[in-house]
C-alpha cells in the first residue's frame, strides 16, 4: 500500500506526525502492520560521535532514521576506518536475519532512530507479507546506493565526490531548486567521508558556488541553484 492511500484517522498518531514516514520502510506498509510497528518501537537518540550498532557485535536492534545524520564503517587491519555510506532520514539500519553486525552505525550529528528489536522486527515480517515487500525493496534500493558509493570513492573525481554527496543530501531532503538544505557535516567530516582533503573540499565548494551551481547561505547549509548542472558533474 503506498503511503498516499493509508487512512490517517486509522495510523498511530506518532507515525502520523512523523515527518519521514512518505520516505521510509513504514511508510509502505498497511495501517495494521504499522500500529504493531509502533507498539514495539523506541525512540533513541543519538549524540554525534555516538554509535546505535558496533561492528561484529550481537545485532539485538534494527531502525529508521528521524532525523541527523548516521554513517556506516568498517574497521581495517591497520585501524583505520573505512566509510561504507550514510544513513539518511527515512533510512533503514541494522541486519534482520542475522546474529551479527557487519559495520558500526555512528551518528556524525545529533539524531533520532526509530528501533525495533530485531527478533520482534523478525517475527512480525515472517507474517506480514507487505512488511517484506517494503524491506525487500529498501534492501534493493541500500545495494543500488552501496554501488554508487562504491563508484565514488573508487573511480570518481574529487569534484563527482563533493557534487556526489551534495546531491543525495539534496535529494534526501526533498530540496527543490533554491531551496535551503541542512548540511549536518563540517567540510572535515566530508573530507574524511570522501577521502580527500579538508582543502579539497573547500576549494570544491566555493568553486561550485562561484559557478553558480549551489549557494552557500551558510557553513552548514546550501542550496542547490542549478540542478542539471550539479547532476552532470556528480556523473
Amino acid at each position: 500500500m503506498t503511503c498516499e492511500t493509508v487512512d490517517m484517522q486509522a495510523m498511530p498518531e506518532r507515525c502520523a506526525d512523523c515527518e519521514v514516514r512518505r520516505v521510509a520502510l513504514c511508510g509502505q506498509v498497511d495501517n495494521d502492520v504499522l500500529r504493531k510497528l509502533n507498539a514495539m518501537s523506541h525512540t533513541e537518540r543519538l549524540r554525534a560521535g555516538s554509535s546505535l550498532l558496533w561492528e561484529s557485535e550481537a545485532a539485538d536492534v534494527v531502525g529508521i532514521v528521524r532525523t541527523g545524520l548516521l554513517k556506516l564503517t568498517a574497521s581495517l587491519e591497520d585501524g583505520r576506518e573505512q566509510t561504507l555510506g550514510l544513513a539518511f532520514p527515512g533510512d533503514f539500519v541494522g541486519r534482520p536475519f542475522a546474529s551479527e553486525v557487519e559495520h558500526s552505525v555512528t551518528a556524525i550529528a545529533d539524531s533520532t532512530v526509530c528501533t525495533f528489536s530485531r527478533a520482534r522486527f523478525e517475527a512480525l515480517a515472517s507474517e506480514q507479507p507487505n512488511l517484506q515487500q517494503a524491506l525487500l525493496t529498501r534492501i534493493f534500493k541500500d545495494l543500488d546506493r552501496a554501488r554508487r558509493w562504491m563508484l565514488l570513492l573508487g573511480r570518481k573525481s574529487a569534484d563527482e565526490r563533493v557534487a556526489s554527496l551534495l546531491l543525495e543530501t539534496a535529494q534526501a531532503n526533498g530540496a527543490g531548486p533554491g531551496e535551503r538544505v541542512p548540511l549536518p557535516l563540517s567540510r572535515q567530516q566530508m573530507a574524511d567521508v570522501l577521502g580527500l582533503t579538508i582543502e579539497t573540499v573547500s576549494r570544491k565548494m566555493h568553486l561550485f558556488a562561484r559557478s553558480g551551481v549551489i549557494g552557500l547561505p551558510s557553513l552548514r547549509s546550501f542550496t542547490v541553484e542549478r540542478p542539471g548542472e550539479l547532476t552532470r558533474l556528480a556523473a
